[in-house]
């Protein structure tokens, strides 16, 4: 359990952290070190933003519905559109442009797969909000990849964001299980036999998986909002540090989409090292702390077990 609350609980602390910077260059400004909140969006120190709102719509949806129901995901996060449900604020103040086409898309016809297939939507918008979906179905890893991938169709649907975002689920996946550091961050980790699916994977992302950040420094790796970027620029931080906070900081200095690079290595990081490598004060300033503990206590409690479709 400790492993969940420290995956949930390291997105939100990623992604307030990184939310500071967000926009910024690499390189324009003061190093950050501690939450304390400003940004483009004015954030009050601990609030966060699109990333953990739509996770913890996506746990709540996982939870409620015992399972995975794209329609009520999708009417999840138009609330949270709409009237700001679960955000940090009381309303929503940050989305990307490809989610909110999506929502709109979705709005206009109820179809829940709404995420564009087109390469160049390929965005982070669906990695950033993943974890949720191995968290809950830990149990049955070749179903949870199955998830993650449809869990990314609903907003983004581009054969990167999705592959991604299957990618990625194994590497938590393998982090709640206990694999060590070096098993995770091998050439093409993956919980389960599946050879073909890192086959038919693009270059780029392949690049990724095979560990091109291995051998990069921080000029080369930026924490942009294209997802194979996004994704690089998290295992780069979580390759090169020894500690939570240590890759954290290493993350969302890179600037940019500093918050979603935070929030990615957050939930990786946040899974490797466990609730108590999480660093205290910024657990302590995180806006809704309990409700986010409690809801990564929920997916454990009633995380998806095989057997039940047996009773």
């Amino acid at each position: 359990m400790e492993k969940y609350t420290g995956s949930l609980l390291g997105l939100a602390i990623g992604d307030a952290l990184g939310a500071t910077v967000e926009f910024c260059k690499p390189g324009t400004f003061e190093p950050v070190r501690e939450i304390v909140g400003g940004g483009v969006h004015k954030l009050a120190p601990g609030e966060w933003t699109d990333d953990t709102s739509m996770a913890l719509c996506l746990a709540e949806s996982l939870l409620q519905t015992n399972g995975f129901n794209p329609t009520d995901q999708m009417k999840r996060y138009v609330k949270w559109f709409r009237e700001g449900y679960l955000s940090s604020k009381d309303h929503c103040f940050d989305i990307g442009n490809a989610t909110r086409d999506a929502l709109l898309s979705f709005e206009k016809t109820g179809r829940p797969y709404a995420g564009s297939t087109n390469p160049w939507s390929a965005g982070n918008g669906s990695i950033m909000r993943l974890a949720p979906v191995p968290l809950f179905y830990v149990e049955d890893p070749a179903l949870a990849l199955e998830m993650c991938a449809l869990s990314s169709a609903t907003t983004h649907a581009a054969k990167n964001a999705m592959d991604a975002c299957v990618y990625f689920g194994g590497l938590l996946l393998g982090a709640l299980r206990g694999e060590s550091k070096e098993r995770l961050l091998a050439d093409f980790y993956s919980p389960i036999e599946n050879g073909s699916f890192f086959e038919e994977m693009t270059p780029e992302l392949s690049a990724v998986a095979r560990g091109s950040y291995k051998q990069k420094d921080a000029s080369h790796i930026k924490g942009s909002g294209y997802v194979v970027e996004s994704l690089e620029a998290a295992l780069w931080a979580f390759h090169h540090s020894s500690s939570f906070d240590e890759g954290l900081l290493l993350a969302v200095n890179l600037g940019d989409d500093a918050d979603t690079t935070g929030a990615v290595y957050g939930q990786l990081a946040g899974a490797y090292y466990g609730m108590e490598g999480l660093p205290p004060r910024k657990c302590a300033i995180i806006k809704n702390r309990k409700l986010i503990e409690a809801i990564a206590v929920r997916l454990y409690q009633n995380r998806y077990h095989p057997s039940r479709l047996f009773p």
